[in-house]
């Protein structure tokens, strides 16, 4: 059984940080933290630790106002180390274009930012899979 988790927030003019409203993507990296946060009390009943991003893209923009949905999961399991890989998706856009408050649920979520990366939870914090 694979244990996956999701988060979905919408991106406030706060989380915007260059021109045009665009969000910086460190942005997407801090849903990544939550999302492993969540796994790692799922699987250890501990937060652990975030140790390192192997790999980061940056795929497509997102700007204030888009719904953002990260998902994760935990790929593999060492003694103290979980592996895991992170996607984050736009799955609505704001259309002000039309007026200040229409949005568009897309079709097609659009990939924004995949990354994978290493958490650790020290053997003594571990409470579950003894």
């Amino acid at each position: 059984m694979t244990t996956k988790s999701v988060i979905r927030v919408r991106m406030s003019m706060h989380d915007a940080h260059y021109g045009g409203n665009l969000v910086d993507g460190a942005k997407m990296l801090n849903l990544f933290g939550d999302v492993a946060t969540e796994l790692l009390i799922i699987n250890d009943g501990d937060e652990g630790l975030f140790v390192a991003y192997d790999n980061v893209e940056f795929l497509a923009p997102v700007y204030a106002g888009d719904f953002i949905e990260a998902v994760g999961e935990i790929t593999s399991v060492g003694n103290s180390s979980r592996k895991m890989k992170f996607e984050a998706k736009k799955v609505i856009s704001p259309r002000t274009d039309i007026s200040a408050s229409t949005a568009d649920v897309l079709e097609e979520p659009v990939v924004v930012c995949r990354a994978t990366g290493t958490c650790v939870v020290p053997k003594n914090c571990q409470r579950k899979n003894k």
